[in-house]
């Protein structure tokens, strides 16, 4: 009898009467697919999805250390941009003025304003306002004059080697007839950096 013919007449409802061989294949196949079963529940089945996690974090990783090569490789120009920054704001710092040049500052204002033949009404420093790391401080101002002596004291404003900036503009004539005699009414800030005060104190 030949192996097919032997196969065939094998009665699977009594395996122990198969010949040894046959016997020992079935135990030996029954046993490598108990085994990949259960590699299949206990090993692949459970390490899958932390395959996927890792996989999923491998991208992650990748994605953020591709970040920060472009970073790295952009590192000289960052730290140009930033001692740029530095500079521009150590130069609009210097343009603060000090407590001790509030005084003068004032003054200057208020010359600006008396060198543009404009007539002073009114000139009223407020009180210090503090602000995050500067404190700002406002001066209410009334002035008449003519429409170009008010340009001219803007302009003069604007030309102060220090920080001064104009609010709450009203501009109206000083009698309702006479429109060449205006009357200026603004609020002038000036601000002071305050870190000033640890290093004077």
């Amino acid at each position: 009898m030949n192996l097919i013919e032997e196969l065939q007449s094998l009665d699977t409802n009594d395996p122990g009467r198969w010949p040894l061989l046959f016997r020992v294949v079935a135990v030996a196949l029954t046993f490598v697919g108990v085994v990949a079963f259960g590699v299949y529940m206990f090993v692949i089945k459970t390490e899958v999805p932390l395959l996927n996690r890792a996989e999923l974090e491998e991208q992650e990783l990748r994605a953020t250390f591709e970040q920060k090569q472009r970073k790295a490789a952009n590192f000289d120009a960052y730290r140009a941009q930033l001692a740029e920054i530095e500079r521009s704001f150590g130069a609009m710092l210097r343009q603060l003025p000090g407590r001790t040049e509030v005084p003068n500052l004032l003054v200057d204002i208020s010359q600006t304003g008396l060198g543009a033949g404009l007539e002073e009404k009114l000139f009223q420093p407020m009180g210090e306002i503090q602000k995050e790391f500067y404190a700002e401080l406002p001066i209410k101002i009334r002035l008449t004059g003519s429409y170009h002596e008010l340009g001219d004291f803007v302009s003069g404003i604007a030309a102060l080697p220090r920080i001064v900036t104009l609010h709450d503009i009203s501009i109206k004539p000083v009698e309702p007839d006479a429109l060449d005699e205006l009357s200026l009414d603004v609020t002038a800030k000036t601000y002071r950096y305050l870190d000033e005060d640890t290093t004077e104190g």
